[in-house]
């Protein structure tokens, strides 16, 4: 997309070190807040609906599989509109998408509908979808190109905020304030209560469709650089280009980090959105913990704390020891935990549930590096194949029906295996064989 001539003067100064880019910087990481927030409120949502609705659990996850459909579906859209109207319209045309979808939840609620909900939550995943698009690559290039790593691991530090005080926010406001969230799990629950229930997710979306309004208004009047040819790293007609599907066709030992980091992506994803997802439907079993799932919602934050933690500490661990060995280590946990979560009974099946939380934390950043290593000017097409492998998370309506068929703390070996697969990525799968594959194609 060419730039008009006052336009690419402030691309090519948002590229400057000198640029001042702090501010733009933190409205960017508002987004990332609120995304996270957003997509974390389902965790208590979910166990609100299976009550409302008496879903089953294949049922209840295939809400969540809807929201990783719409990755699928409006990803390849956002880009193209990107192109056309720019970052900054994007950005805000995203924020109104999501505000339209959470105002859709008070329709939802008032008749109730289970499909209007799932039409809602299509659409604010549609506009989070947008959102991923466009503000990544805007905070890689925002300011000085070797310092973009640290920005993005700065405003995913606030996704990861945003998705720790989304509980407390879903617990106090949905699930605390209906009978079905402060009864013990098999509490039989009126006809009368439950349409009571399902209007409890009103005000909550109305809250959030406001502030998503409110920060649009704000990117609105904000004076941002407008990003596109001048501050890409290499213009288009520098790279060599290889057909994507050359490059799959090629011998698999030729690029196994890239073959095999897609699955490992997509699995991971299965896994992590399965146990934040069932997680209070687990805890609040008799034979688990037997609490309320208002209480669970209080230990789903130590789950998403720990990914927090987990984040920063890998960050840290990986800059004095190789990453496969660091995600060898993680995963290696992550699978005696998830053993445990089940097999074990009582409060110690569902503290091995929060402590795989930690053990996640680094599986996405640590897969994706390594899937791309070596890669070359096939760098960018990896990248896209790898985002868009993030639509595993629409399986988790598997371990939804294995939990329906053979009961839901069994679900979790699907989980298990999950694990085993991220192990054999961090061991063997993740080695480069190959560091300039677009060479080796071409002949």
């Amino acid at each position: 997309m060419a730039l008009a001539p006052s336009d690419t003067a402030i691309g090519e100064r948002a590229a400057s070190p000198s640029f001042n880019y702090r501010p733009a910087l933190a409205l960017l990481a508002s987004l990332f807040f609120m995304w996270g927030f957003i997509t974390v409120i389902n965790n208590t949502l979910l166990p609100h609906l299976r009550s409302v609705f008496e879903l089953t659990y294949t049922q209840t996850t295939l809400i969540e599989s809807v929201w990783f459909i719409a990755y699928g579906v409006a990803s390849i859209p956002s880009a193209f509109l990107i192109e056309r109207i720019g970052y900054k319209k994007a950005i805000i045309i995203g924020l109104l998408v999501m505000a339209v979808g959470s105002l859709g939840m008070v329709p939802a609620a008032r008749i109730p509908s289970y499909e209007v909900t799932l039409l809602a939550l299509f659409v604010i995943a549609c506009g989070i979808a947008l959102l991923q698009v466009a503000a990544n690559p805007y905070v890689a290039v925002i300011g000085p190109a070797e310092s973009s790593e640290s920005r993005l691991t700065l405003v995913q530090a606030f996704n990861s905020m945003g998705t720790f005080f989304a509980p407390y926010f879903g617990g106090y406001l949905i699930l605390s304030r209906t009978t079905g969230g402060t009864s013990l799990e098999g509490a039989q629950i009126t006809a009368a209560e439950r349409l009571a229930d399902a209007q409890a997710t009103q005000l909550p979306y109305v809250m959030v469709a406001v502030v998503l309004v409110l920060i649009a208004l704000v990117f609105w009047r904000a004076k941002l650089p407008a990003l596109g040819e001048a501050t890409r790293r290499a213009h288009a007609s520098e790279r060599t280009t290889v057909p994507l599907w050359k490059v799959w066709a090629h011998p698999i030992y030729k690029h196994r980090n890239l073959a095999f980091g897609i699955p490992a992506i997509f699995i991971y994803l299965i896994a992590e959105i399965g146990v934040a997802n069932l997680f209070i439907n687990f805890a609040i079993l008799p034979e688990i913990a037997g609490i309320t799932p208002a209480q669970a919602a209080n230990y789903l934050v130590l789950l998403w704390g720990g990914m927090m933690v987990g984040r920063f500490a890998g960050a840290f661990i990986m800059r004095a020891f190789p990453a496969d060995r660091v995600l060898a280590v993680y995963a290696a946990a992550a699978f005696v935990v998830m053993v445990g979560a089940a097999t074990l009974h009582g409060p110690l099946a569902m503290w091995c549930l929060i402590l795989v939380g930690l053990c996640h934390s680094i599986m996405f950043p640590a897969i994706f590096a390594m899937g791309i290593k070596g890669l070359g000017p096939l760098t960018e097409e990896a990248s896209g194949l790898l985002i868009m492998a993030i639509a595993g998370g629409a399986l988790v309506v598997v371990q939804g029906w294995l939990a329906d068929t053979i009961g839901l703390q069994n679900s979790f070996w699907l989980t298990v295996a999950c694990e085993l697969y991220v192990l054999f990525y961090a061991l063997w799968g993740s080695k480069p064989t190959g560091a300039q594959l677009a060479a080796e194609l071409d002949n």
